[in-house]
């Protein structure tokens, strides 16, 4: 009988395989390269076969290399997706798992949760902060809450509300600064936003704003550019910097006093993009799926008041 590496094996080699560079390889794993190098020698050895050409400065798979690496990548696949499940049937039915982003997550789900919590006191939840769209058939999730286009194959996806972004800064900021009586007069401010743009679409920032409010000729070459709207926001509370926000997460901020809008005028972004609650059509009926979205979808509208 032939003998089989093992996952932590097969986890080496497809590492090495799919990046052709043990030091590359060994960062990922969390490993030195000469650990990788050991690994792989070992596989080759236990098979019988040569899986790498080496040469002094490149790797390549060799044809036996490529079989089994796409073999590894199915049978870690399998193997993660197994646990996936297998952790879902260990936990029970009280247990809820929600996956969001970490600004979502603090600005506008935890503000709310308690209601959630008081209304389905016999479920449990559970939170993964991350930016990423989990794989519900791999990660240990059950529902997810992520901005975007609204398209996520294989998904169950309910619009939650749209995204009105406009000026908000700390009280002491403007209090502190010249006054503002129109809106070319936040130029004597540090003016920041964020940059992101997805499928020809372009968040808004201060220039489409300040044309918007018609300041023609704003030099925008001052402007602070952040790289996440945690950030952006961060700056916001400092008293660093007026800043184009999501209104829908500054909502608490704003009405605890935190934060002030020195002009109501307000963008959206293209209608297509929002945040949307996500999860697999085959859990559309699970008890604690139904609940989470019986109350998500209530609390979100009133975000559009």
């Amino acid at each position: 009988m032939i003998q089989i590496p093992g996952m932590r094996a097969l986890r080496t080699l497809e590492a090495a395989g799919r990046h052709l560079n043990f030091t590359r390889a060994a960062d990922e794993l969390g490993l030195t390269p000469a650990a990788v190098s050991y690994q792989i020698k070992e596989i080759e050895d236990q098979l019988g076969l040569v899986l790498f050409t080496r040469t002094s400065r490149s790797i390549r798979l060799t044809k036996a290399g490529e079989l089994l690496l796409e073999a590894s990548a199915d049978a870690l696949d399998l193997m993660g997706r197994a646990v996936a499940r297998a952790r879902r049937t260990e936990r029970g039915a009280s247990l809820l798992r929600v996956s969001a982003d970490a600004q979502f997550a603090a600005k506008w789900l935890m503000r709310r949760i308690d209601s959630f919590r008081e209304a389905h006191p016999g479920i449990e939840l559970r939170f993964d902060v991350s930016s990423e769209l989990r794989d519900f058939d791999r990660d240990d999730i059950d529902v997810a809450i992520r901005f975007g286009g609204g398209k996520y194959p294989g998904l169950a996806a309910h619009r939650l509300f749209d995204n009105a972004i406009g000026p908000v800064c700390s009280p002491a900021l403007l209090s502190a600064g010249p006054p503002v009586r129109q809106a070319r007069d936040l130029v004597n401010f540090t003016l920041a936003h964020i940059e992101w743009s997805r499928q020809g679409i372009t968040w808004p920032n201060w220039p489409m704003w300040m044309t918007a409010a018609g300041v023609a000729d704003f030099d925008d070459s001052r402007t602070v550019v952040f790289g996440t709207s945690s950030e952006l926001l961060q700056a916001a509370l400092e008293g660093s910097a007026v800043v184009l926000a999501e209104f829908a997460m500054v909502a608490g901020d704003l009405a605890e006093g935190r934060l002030v809008r020195p002009f109501g005028l307000s963008l959206r972004i293209a209608p297509e993009f929002a945040y949307f609650l996500v999860y697999p059509p085959a859990a559309a009926n699970d008890p604690r799926i139904v609940a989470f979205r019986d109350w998500i979808l209530p609390e979100a509208a009133k975000s559009q008041d």
